[in-house]
């Protein structure tokens, strides 16, 4: 009888792409294994077309039913893409695997050829990230912002339908992976400098049950670099009290036998910092940590 796992994931047309990805790596190191998917509807989901204003608190929103679903033992392991997960595992789980990171970055989509700088006065951007937001209106306080709701393909008929749009911004890493129709569209990423990402953009989660005896099989797809860079980066969001609705942004980054930081911070009103710093890669909670006290210094000054 063959041994068999079974992967919990979200029904929305990314997490069913990134996670029929990650099926098909464990399927290639696991040939003689049955690895079934279970697709189960979180919080998230229910409330993915409503305003930011309107969706439950908390990060947990797209991820809490499937954790009650490993803890449940009805699936074995869950796929997240890891920004939406809480930076505290919930007793009993663990991230027990960290693939290789897709990219990063943010994207700005527009419908003319123009990028951040470029867009004319007053353009009209969508996001429904106060993240992004915050970010936007640093760089272009006379751009308007107003919000967009669902997947990437509803948001990308949004601003073809749109006729006073001129632009949206989506990650990158979800259109890498879904490969939408993005025809007559121009493309731009937002570099660094314009745009930090979210902690752990990019990046997928899976958890597990802890102590679970599957997890040394499915070792050989972690990515250890990957797993410095949000571990981080997460730390970083955790020392500040962070969540999804709250204007943090981080991005980790290796150099030789150093880990460097970026991060940023705003009270989505009119206070915001952004600092760096950088240690050796032996210990990325710890520099996620002293990033953050570098900020709150500021922020209680």
């Amino acid at each position: 009888m063959h041994q068999k796992l079974v992967i919990g994931t979200r029904g929305s047309p990314l997490a069913l792409t990134q996670t029929k990805l990650f099926q098909a790596r464990i399927q290639s190191l696991l040939p003689d294994w049955q690895i079934d998917l279970k697709i189960i509807k979180t919080t998230g989901d229910a409330w993915a077309l409503q305003s930011q204003k309107e969706l439950p608190a908390g990060k947990g929103i797209f991820t809490k039913e499937l954790e009650e679903a490993l803890l449940q033992g009805e699936i074995d392991l869950a796929v997240h893409s890891l920004k939406d997960l809480p930076v505290e595992d919930p007793h009993g789980l663990t991230i027990a695997i960290i693939p290789e990171r897709e990219s990063p970055w943010d994207l700005l989509i527009t419908k003319e050829n123009a990028s951040l700088d470029t867009l004319p006065l007053n353009s009209i951007l969508a996001t429904g990230s106060p993240r992004r937001i915050t970010q936007i209106s640093l760089l272009r306080p006379d751009l308007q912002i107003v919000d967009i709701r669902g997947n990437i393909d509803t948001r990308l008929r949004k601003l073809r339908e749109n006729k006073e749009w001129s632009g949206i911004i989506l990650a990158e890493a979800g259109l890498n992976r879904l490969r939408p129709d993005v025809q007559n569209l121009f493309l731009t990423p937002l570099k660094a400098s314009q745009m930090l990402p979210s902690p752990g953009q990019g990046a997928l989660g899976i958890q597990m049950r802890q102590n679970d005896p599957q997890i040394p099989l499915l070792l050989p797809l972690e990515c250890p670099r990957t797993r410095g860079h949000v571990t981080a980066e997460r730390a970083f969001l955790l020392a500040l009290g962070g969540g999804c609705a709250q204007p943090i942004a981080a991005l980790s980054s290796t150099d030789e036998n150093l880990l460097h930081l970026e991060g940023f911070w705003s009270d989505g009103k009119n206070k915001q910092h952004r600092e760096k710093q950088s240690s050796s890669s032996d210990n990325p909670s710890a520099l996620g940590q002293q990033l953050a006290q570098k900020i709150l210094a500021k922020i209680n000054t």
